[in-house]
């Protein structure tokens, strides 16, 4: 295991790992360990009692946070036609189709998030080898494969997150920056963490919500009580 450093065993001194804090604490707890020297991000993670093997237990899809992310997403575009225009009008960084298809080929990434319009997805499905190891595909279940372009780059851009279970059962999705207001950082995780109970596939068994965590991104991780959760 890697060496940690004196700041960051200082800040786990002030968290107790056995306990599991009301949102608002763990929040508070989660910035005031935050031992990085840039506005770091705000991370939430799940443990779910799904087995992610089974198709009716898969958990994917996409939310907008009320107070986004804190990051601004770069927005390409693959669309053809009137689609073009719809697209650049909505804020999208990059439009286009064969030009961008093969600028990937070659190399280029200066993109966060990537939109098709279903009648790219023939040419754009060609690059899954090199967008799919890095999570970059459109996909219908995260609405970035639609011919609604301006409600897709608009959402993005306003702080939409996609989240999707791993083969170990938890999700991660980042809910802010350090800098942050707290009330701001409560509402993005109670946004997703209602997102998070309302996806729960009904073949799931025994407890769903097994763990929630929150920490910085190079702070250490504070236990969330799921029962503090307003409206909960």
């Amino acid at each position: 295991m890697a060496k940690r450093g004196k700041k960051y065993l200082e800040a786990t001194k002030l968290v107790d790992r056995f306990k599991a804090y009301p949102v608002e604490e763990a929040i508070d707890l989660a910035k005031k360990t935050n031992v990085a020297k840039f506005d770091a991000t705000v991370e939430v993670a799940f443990r779910l009692g799904v087995d992610p093997k089974k198709a009716d237990q898969q958990i994917r899809g996409a939310v907008v946070l009320p107070n986004g992310t804190g990051k601004t997403q770069r927005v390409l575009v693959f669309a053809k036609g009137e689609k073009v225009k719809e697209a650049e009008a909505a804020g999208a960084d990059y439009v286009g189709d064969a030009e961008y298809i093969n600028k990937i080929n070659q190399g280029w990434f200066e993109f966060d998030v990537i939109v098709a319009t279903p009648d790219m997805m023939g040419e754009v499905g060609k690059l899954g080898r090199v967008l799919g190891p890095k999570g970059l595909m459109p996909n219908p279940k995260t609405g970035t494969v639609t011919f609604d372009v301006t409600k897709a780059v608009q959402e993005i851009k306003a702080g939409k997150v996609e989240y999707r279970v791993d083969k170990s059962g938890n999700v991660h999705v980042p809910i802010g920056k350090t800098s942050f207001d707290n009330e701001k950082l409560v509402e993005n995780f109670n946004t997703i963490f209602d997102t998070m109970v309302k996806v729960k596939p009904a073949a799931a068994k025994g407890t769903y919500m097994k763990n929630v965590t929150i920490a910085t991104t190079m702070g250490p991780g504070v236990k969330v009580d799921p029962s503090s959760v307003s409206g909960k």
